[in-house]
């Protein structure tokens, strides 16, 4: 697929604490659609049992028809359409290609803030008054200031769980690819999804970025023009090797033409 799985990944990976996978499981953290599905799966083999079971429940309160759209999509994983087929479930026939990324379960809705609320405690309190979990979900479900406060998260399970926000927009994304205060871990997340590094903005955002790793830096500038090419071969902020590589294109480009 080409959407990321970074809070997959950590599930993978094992390093998702218990009431955390018992929130997976129960649907209560719901990100996008194709992640949240294969959390799910993989919760069916969790070693807790009881995780297992909840996870194996939830499964089934998906109806049948949103599973069945979901399958239908070209870049759903042929494993996830092999699994869902050993239980009765098949890719629904003649329906329009989505790309909806709204979860398929959410068992606890986002609340609806309330805005005199808002006004006695600023977003920035509420967050440094939540646990971890709390900070989780608002990752996920929270509002567009919560998620550009969160992405900074020294923890990287919710800066993870913020680039899993099915609410996540491609303006936002943009923005975090200039960011110098995240991590190089969310840069690189941003760089491998070939949805995100479709728009110009991000690869512009990555390449000019100096906490970029050097060598997505590289790759990337192989797309920028003419214009934003001659500028990051006199950019201070960047690495001197992308500078250098960026002027080489530069003499490069004008030999051909030449």
């Amino acid at each position: 697929m080409t959407s990321p799985t970074p809070l997959l990944d950590f599930f993978k990976r094992g390093e998702v604490a218990r009431d955390v996978r018992l929130m997976a499981a129960q649907g209560v953290l719901s990100p996008r659609a194709h992640e949240q599905l294969m959390i799910l799966v993989l919760l069916l083999e969790d070693p807790d049992p009881e995780i297992r079971e909840i996870a194996e429940e939830t499964l089934g309160r998906i109806p049948v028809e949103a599973l069945q759209t979901f399958l239908a999509r070209p870049d759903v994983p042929v494993g996830l359409r092999e699994f869902f087929g050993d239980r009765g479930v098949f890719p629904a026939d003649d329906v329009p290609a989505i790309e909806a990324d709204e979860p398929l379960i959410d068992t606890e809705p986002a609340e609806q803030p309330d805005d005199e609320e808002e006004g006695q405690e600023s977003v920035t309190q509420k967050l440094a008054n939540m646990n971890f979990t709390a900070r989780l979900k608002a990752a996920v479900k929270g509002s567009r200031e919560m998620r550009s406060i969160l992405i900074r998260d020294p923890n990287k399970m919710i800066s993870a769980a913020v680039l899993s926000s099915p609410k996540l927009t491609d303006t936002e994304i943009e923005g975090y690819a200039r960011m110098t205060s995240v991590s190089d871990e969310v840069l690189r997340t941003i760089a491998h999804n070939r949805t995100w590094t479709k728009r110009y903005g991000v690869v512009l955002g990555l390449t000019k970025n100096p906490k970029t790793p050097l060598s997505l830096g590289l790759n990337l500038m192989s797309r920028l023009n003419d214009r934003d090419l001659q500028m990051l071969s006199v950019d201070r902020n960047v690495a001197e090797p992308l500078r250098i590589a960026a002027r080489k294109r530069i003499l490069s480009g004008a030999s051909r033409r030449g």
